[in-house]
């Protein structure tokens, strides 16, 4: 089973339909929430709220990364750490994972259930007002989806490689003239530079630039009910650790 990194999930349902602008606003609303009361208590709301959109959306479990074990192995030195200091540092600290982890998840809901074709149009609607400022949203907005649609790209090409890396006899890669640091750099720039051609070549075709922040979708009625339902607990974490 592979996990779904960036990737939409494949059904329908009402999160799914939802415009991504007002995804990216109640990411914005959590993130802030979380920041303005970091508790417990507000962290553990937004993980219910959170539960609940995965279970609405139905992501299915395989969507989960699935972070390598090492990783855990540095959470657990980090809690060690700061066990002499106290047991307030170390709720402290497994705070601050519990934080890293939310915003994370709030991050990949939006990839689960949103096309990343949507992403530049929302973000170019959202920062329409900011252009009176003459600051370039089309171009930044263009940058970010070129961005996100080429991160699972570069994801599957690097699998693909270290694949065929492994491939490669023993006796060549513990070869006290295996240059194989080398051969990989050299790899990984003639992939970049042959995708970098094929998707300035499909984006041409398709018109330019400009095509990638058209504006196809707005908000509508459940838009504006998904976002009173995110502000509601938000305002409820915020109400709840400081009473």
């Amino acid at each position: 089973m592979t996990t779904v990194v960036l990737r939409q999930v494949p059904g329908s349902s009402p999160i799914h339909r939802l415009w991504a602008g007002t995804k990216l606003i109640a990411v914005l609303l959590i993130s802030v929430t979380i920041v303005v009361a970091p508790s417990w208590i507000s962290i553990g709301t937004i993980v219910g709220l959170l539960l609940v959109a995965a279970i609405v959306a139905r992501v299915p479990p395989t969507a989960i990364p699935r972070p390598p074990v090492w990783i855990w192995f540095l959470f657990l030195v980090g809690a060690l750490v700061n066990l002499p200091i106290g047991v307030d540092a170390v709720l402290l600290f497994a705070r601050s994972v519990v934080f890293a982890f939310v915003l994370l998840g709030a991050s990949l809901m939006i990839g689960w259930t949103t096309s990343m074709s949507d992403i530049a149009p929302a973000v170019a609607t959202l920062g329409a007002p900011l252009k009176k400022l003459r600051l370039p949203i089309d171009e930044w907005a263009a940058t970010m989806a070129l961005c996100l649609r080429s991160l699972p790209l570069l994801i599957e090409e690097m699998r693909t490689m270290l694949a065929a890396r492994k491939l490669r006899p023993k006796s060549v890669l513990n070869s006290a003239a295996d240059n194989s640091i080398i051969d990989l750099i050299t790899a990984v720039m003639s992939i970049a530079i042959r995708r970098a051609t094929e998707m300035g070549e499909a984006i041409t075709a398709r018109g330019g630039t400009g095509q990638i922040t058209a504006y196809p979708a707005r908000p509508r009625l459940p838009d504006a009910v998904a976002l009173a339902v995110v502000a509601l607990s938000c305002t409820a974490a915020v109400v709840l650790t400081f009473v």
